[in-house]
Order: C-alpha cells, then structure tokens, then sequence
C-alpha cells in the first residue's frame, strides 16, 4: 500500500497511468475511492494521482488536532508531487478537494498548469455566511465523536468510503472543512492557469458559488452536468469525463 510519511503522518496513495500528472482530492468524509472512473478514463493519457486526506480512508488519523487545518492539506499536496518527482501538475478535486486546489493555488501557483474545480466553492467573504457554515463543520464533527462512523452518511461519495476512524474525521471537519478567513476567495482574480469550473444540475446550493468563480477567474469557463447532483463524477460519468478531457484536450 502506497504511503507518504510526512512528519510522523502517513498519506496514502495511488498512481494510475502515464503522462502528464493529474492530482484529484476528494470531499470531506469521501475518499480517493470516488475517483475510480475518473482514473479508467484517464490513465491512457495522463498520470493520475489520488490519496486520502489526513483524517480520511487509509490515511493516518493523528491524535493531536492541530495537525489538521488547511496549511497541513496543502502541505500534503505538494509533498505527494515532490514524492512523485512533479514539479507541477493539473490540480483538481470535488467539494473540499475542489477548496483545497484553490488553496494549492495561493501557495504554489507554479506548480500548478491547469485548475479543474468540481461542485464546489472558493469560502465566503460575509462573516455571517462563513459562521453558518462552520456551525455545519462543527454539527459534523460531534456527530462523528457521538456516533462514531456510522455517522458518514449515505451520499454517493461517501458511501464508497471506507475509514479507520471517527474522531479523525472530526478532526478533519475542524480543521480542514471550517472556514476561517476570505483569503481563497479574494485570490480568484489572479488566478492565471485555464480553469474548469464545473457542477451537477441538480446541485443547487454549489451554482451560486459555482457561478462566482467562473466570473472572477480570468481564463475559467463553466460546465453544468445535466441531472447530476453533489457527485457529479458518480451520478453522470460519462458525462463528466467527456467534460473533464475536452478541458485537458485545450491545454
């Protein structure tokens, strides 16, 4: 199995294909499981990376929950890449995954050649907005301590998870999925790679964000999956690979 040490915290991984890398993250509570077709599609013409966040799937669970934030995810991201010998990649990922490309970005704008940013948003300006949403993260992260891993719900992303523990995700949800700044989001205008900013139909509450983005990055342009939801790569497949490589045929 696959693993990546990194300061006493093991990632794990897994490599698919040849070619120009590929680097996909998944939501919160899911894991590099959800990308299965995405890396069938893919692997022919690209080296397509996924792993597990810390927190999540086989990943380690570390104990002490400053360890878990969003610097801790970055970090991990590039380490993956240097590991693997790429000075740069095309950045993408689902929900938090999609957030965390962005924050990729911020930090290492150089090592990144494309963006691909699925259901997803950039954070939130209005502090009123960002408290609502931490109050969710952290509704999340009880529930994990209370219920344990029966709480990881059955959406179609997570469904297809499979984790070691619960108080990691809790960790996770503190740490990585709160917000806690607009730094991300205030970035988007400098954002100077090709960008895909895409969304399942039927994911409502992520078109407004969606919209946003593809507004405010320069060279972005907007896919809407027709009736998918949330998980988008798992409800209409062959739909979002067909949009995912008419992108990278662009590049």
């Amino acid at each position: 199995m696959p693993r990546l040490e990194r300061d006493g915290v093991g990632i794990y991984f897994e490599v698919a294909g040849k070619g120009d890398p590929i680097l996909l993250s998944h939501g919160y509570s899911a894991t590099c499981a959800m990308w299965a077709d995405q890396v069938a599609a893919l692997q022919d013409r690209y080296t397509v990376i996924t792993w597990d966040m810390r927190g999540h799937g086989n990943s380690d669970s570390p104990e002490d929950p400053a360890l878990y934030s969003e610097s801790h995810c970055v970090g991990d991201m590039k380490a993956l890449l240097n590991e693997l010998g790429f000075a740069s990649a095309i950045i993408g990922g689902l929900s938090l995954g999609g957030y965390m490309s962005l924050a990729f970005y911020l930090a290492h704008p150089q090592m990144v050649r494309a963006l691909m940013l699925f259901d997803t948003g950039p954070g939130y300006k209005n502090d009123q907005a960002r408290e609502q949403w931490n109050e969710t993260a952290e509704q999340r992260a009880q529930r994990f301590e209370d219920e344990g891993l029966g709480s990881v719900g059955r959406g179609d992303e997570t469904r297809l998870a499979q984790h070691r523990s619960a108080a990691g995700l809790a960790h996770a949800a503190r740490g990585m999925l709160k917000q806690f700044d607009d730094r991300v989001m205030t970035s988007l205008p400098g954002i100077q790679v090709p960008t895909l900013v895409l969304v399942g139909e039927r994911d409502r509450a992520y078109h407004g964000a969606t919209d946003y983005m593809a507004n405010k990055i320069p060279e972005s342009q907007k896919v809407v999956i027709p009736d998918a939801g949330h998980a988008a790569n798992l409800h209409q497949p062959e739909a979002f690979n067909r949009a995912v490589l008419e992108f990278l045929d662009r590049l």
